[in-house]
């Protein structure tokens, strides 16, 4: 059976999120006229970029959303209606959301995540089972499949994380992508001009088959 190539949708995410992470705004409003064009909703393009700010942080975040925000008007004044997509459904809270996160990282990952790491800082492993995991995992307006193209976009725009995104590289194979295709986001990247970005996503796929 001949292999799925990733939707123009699809590629469009990891450039959004690999131009968030390095702050490159002029860039990043070409990514994101590029995402809406391809049939990205607004609220996942906004969901894309609230994710963001667990891998490259708040200014990045909202930086990106304000751009989002000035770009949707922009378009708007175009005549270039964009879907505005469907909100996220409740997410719970209190211990069911601490179950909720512990059960969708070891789905993520594949097995329960411990370590002298979480053992050394508690605090850390409390915040991405219950926050990352839970709190915005758990939000439905995007699929995971999409919200690890966003991560590895922006981990490979980041130098130093490698071991990070290789991690979300094997991720990314357990939620359903193939390796051909986390290959043609490297070729996105580069096609777009993230070429340490692109070099980093091959390198990181070829340390993970060893």
């Amino acid at each position: 059976m001949k292999e799925q190539p990733l939707t123009p949708k699809q590629l469009a995410i990891a450039p959004i999120a690999a131009n968030t992470a390095a702050g490159d705004m002029p860039r990043l409003h070409d990514a994101l006229n590029r995402g809406l064009d391809a049939g990205l909703s607004i609220s996942e393009t906004k969901e894309i970029l609230v994710q963001l700010y667990a891998y490259a942080g708040f200014p990045r975040s909202l930086n990106a959303l304000s751009l989002l925000m000035k770009v949707v008007e922009e378009r708007a004044a175009r005549g270039i209606d964009d879907v505005p997509g469907r909100e996220p459904g409740p997410v719970p809270s209190g211990y069911a959301l601490t179950e909720l996160g512990t059960d969708n990282q070891t789905r993520l990952v594949g097995a329960p995540v411990s370590g002298p790491l979480f053992e050394f800082a508690p605090a850390i492993d409390q915040f991405l089972k219950v926050h990352l995991f839970g709190d915005i995992f758990a939000r439905d307006n995007l699929a995971w499949t999409d919200r690890e193209l966003a991560t590895v976009g922006a981990l490979a725009a980041m130098a130093g994380v490698e071991s990070q995104l290789e991690s979300h590289l094997k991720i990314s194979l357990n939620v359903g992508l193939t390796v051909e295709q986390l290959r043609q986001v490297a070729q996105e990247l580069e096609a777009r001009g993230d070429l340490q970005a692109a070099e980093r996503v091959l390198a990181g796929l070829d340390k993970i088959q060893r």
